[in-house]
């Protein structure tokens, strides 16, 4: 009985998330599904999200242009990036920078 506490407590959150949602259920479902992140939906065939639509999240959308799990279908270039400045490499994370010396 205690082993599906956790599998109860799921599908509780799930549905409360479904009926207080914004979007309507399947977008909702969606949603759901995309904050496992762009390989999830992408195994489903669904995306690219679009900031403010149902399955954008902010962290799937590295780039920051306001298209979440659209960034695979673009081939990236196999050569390094060139750097002529003598300014440290800046990375960012979210809000977060990180400066290698």
């Amino acid at each position: 009985m205690v082993l599906l506490l956790p599998l109860t407590t799921v599908l509780i959150a799930t549905g409360v998330f479904l009926r207080l949602s914004e979007f309507e259920r399947d977008e909702a479902v969606i949603h759901l599904i995309a904050l496992a992140g762009c390989d999830a939906t992408q195994s489903l065939g669904v995306g690219p999200f679009y900031e403010g639509q149902a399955g954008y999240h902010k962290r799937n959308d590295p780039d920051g242009d306001g298209v979440a799990c659209g960034s695979a279908s673009v081939p990236q270039s196999t050569a390094p990036p060139v750097h002529n400045s003598p300014e440290p490499q800046q990375r960012s994370l979210g809000t977060a920078k990180f400066v290698r010396p």
